[in-house]
Order: structure tokens, then C-alpha cells, then sequence
């Protein structure tokens, strides 16, 4: 049974996580970053206990999603917006340290595409991206069965590739990125560019208001899921292009709508993938759910040290 930690920029969750993928418990907790890092080690720690005793097993090993970057072999956590204060912090020798067990920290996009290609539904995949579009876009890639790390173990970001040069700034430092024109926020943001003063009212919206108005004919939010449609399609047709993997699985808030979306990306895809199979790329749902973030922290666990040998 292995404890599986997701630490996110709101929030905290713990749960206990066994072989075949099963949350046994789980716990949620502020992650209030400005009370420091070693007072979220101990959270943590406490937490891990609280799910040992729900689940009425012992910890065998400890498996962490974190968001931003993160040293995927020394445990440290690097300059994360969401997460100040946490830089330089040690996750891999505090809580080795306080429950003597193996330790095997990821970025959680990654643990989440471990997840979903061990017990979800890339599952038999030997090329298998991950990619969640939310409030950002990221993701993992699976090669040949193990998770591909760039120079340094660092994670690729795939959602801050380029599409459109001419695009809006992102924080990242480019123009036009993929997270910039095809997350939830960035759906919001150019509906509220279109609308007229008259329609002000409309500004409140959210992403899934404007999926739920597109079903009911709002035009302009019509056009918005259209946006969205296009500009997704895009970003998978750059991936497919570049790695022709056997199957790519999207997850995240925005997905919760992806009837809305999948045929027109499908259709940018045809119109941009000429020089490879790409019908032979499976555009699946992820299955794992709300659970994928606690079920990859495990199997991030599960990938290091039964699989990972030779620390790719």
C-alpha cells in the first residue's frame, strides 16, 4: 500500500493507494504555501498518517505529484508561483526521513500520465501522451514504456509549445503558447472580447457556463467551444506530428465537455498530420477521474522502484 501525495497550488490530498490503482482513503488539506515549507512537510507527514489508519494499512512507500518543477531525483522543489517559499525545499529527505520508507517525487502532470498509462486508460500503451487542459494545459509523455525526462530530468511542457507567434503573452515568456489559447481561462478571455456593452453581463461566465450556453445555442459561446475546438486540435496535431504515439488521453475540467470539441480537433488533426499515421493515434478520455492525481503519485512510486531501474 503505497501513501500518494498531490500537492497543488489550493489544496493537498493524501490517500493510500494500493497495487491495482484502488484509493483505499483519502484526505484533503489547504496547501497555504505562506506558512512555509517544513510546515507542509509536516501536514503532509500527518496526513499520511490519517489515510494509514482510514485505509488500516501500513505505508510501504511514499509516491508525490507536484505541481511546477520539481528534481524528479533529489526530491527538491523549484521556483513554483504556486508554491512560494517552497523553493529549494526537500521532499523526498523530509518525509524519507520521518516515515523511513523510498521516496519518489514527479511533477504531477507526470505522475498523472503514469497513472493513466498503468491503471487507465493508456494501459498497455507502449507510446502514450497525457494531457490535461484546465485552468493550464500540461501533460506527460510515455515512451517505450517509461516516462520520457528531458536534459537534467526536467519535464517537457508541452503546453507552452508555440501555435501562434502573433498570439497573446503568456507568462511563460512566449507569444501565442498552447495553455495561452486553448486552457479554460484563455476560453473565457476571448469571450469576454466579443462581447458588446450590452452583454456585460455575460463577463461572470466560466468555461463550463460557456460549454452549457454553446449546447443551448448561445451563438457567441458557440463560437467560443469553436475556438477551443480549433486551437486544441492544433496542440494534438504538433504532438501527434512530432512523437506518432499509439494513443493520447485528455483529462481535465475543460474535457468534462469534450463532445463539444473532439470532432473538430479530429478534423485539424487530418488537416495538419500528413506525413504520419495519425489515424492510427487514438484520441481517448482519460478514465482515472478525480482520482488521477493521488493514483499517479503512486504509480510514480510503482514506476520507480519496480520498473525504474536505470532512472530514466
Amino acid at each position: 500500500m503505497i501513501g500518494a501525495i498531490d500537492i497543488g497550488g489550493t489544496k493537498i490530498a493524501a490517500g493510500m493507494v494500493d497495487e491495482n490503482g484502488g484509493i483505499r482513503c483519502r484526505v484533503e488539506s489547504p496547501t497555504e504555501p505562506e506558512r512555509g515549507f517544513e510546515q507542509g512537510v509536516r501536514r503532509i507527514a500527518a496526513m499520511l498518517r490519517d489515510a494509514s489508519r482510514g485505509a488500516g494499512a501500513p505505508i510501504s512507500g511514499i509516491g508525490v505529484g507536484c505541481t511546477g518543477p520539481v528534481d524528479p531525483f533529489t526530491g527538491i522543489v523549484g521556483k513554483v508561483d504556486f508554491l512560494p517559499g517552497w523553493e529549494g525545499g526537500n521532499l523526498m529527505d523530509g518525509l524519507g526521513k520521518e516515515f523511513e520508507v523510498p521516496v519518489a517525487v514527479e511533477n504531477d502532470a507526470d505522475a498523472a500520465a503514469l497513472g493513466e498509462a498503468g491503471w487507465g486508460t493508456g494501459r498497455g500503451k507502449r507510446h502514450f501522451i497525457y494531457v490535461t487542459v484546465s485552468t493550464g494545459i500540461g501533460g506527460g509523455i510515455i515512451l517505450d514504456g517509461k516516462l520520457y525526462r528531458g536534459v537534467d530530468g526536467a519535464h517537457p511542457e508541452i503546453g507552452h509549445h508555440v501555435i501562434d507567434p502573433a498570439g497573446p503573452l503568456c507568462f511563460c515568456g512566449a507569444h501565442g503558447c498552447w495553455e495561452r489559447l486553448a486552457s479554460g481561462p484563455s476560453m473565457v478571455e476571448w469571450l469576454k472580447s466579443e462581447l458588446l456593452p450590452q452583454e456585460r453581463s455575460r463577463a461572470a461566465l466560466d468555461a463550463k457556463d460557456i460549454c452549457d450556453r454553446a449546447m443551448r445555442g448561445d451563438a457567441l459561446c458557440g463560437k467560443a467551444v469553436e475556438r477551443e475546438a480549433f486551437y486544441l486540435g492544433l496542440g494534438l496535431a504538433n504532438l501527434i506530428t512530432l512523437f506518432t504515439p499509439d494513443a493520447i488521453a485528455l483529462g481535465g475540467g475543460v474535457m468534462k465537455s469534450a463532445h463539444l470539441f473532439l470532432d473538430r480537433a479530429r478534423e485539424v488533426i487530418r488537416q495538419n498530420c500528413g506525413l504520419v499515421p495519425f489515424e492510427k493515434t487514438e484520441l481517448l478520455l482519460a478514465s482515472l477521474g478525480p482520482d488521477t492525481a493521488l493514483a499517479g503519485a503512486a504509480r510514480a512510486w510503482f514506476h520507480r522502484f519496480r520498473q525504474d531501474k536505470s532512472r530514466s
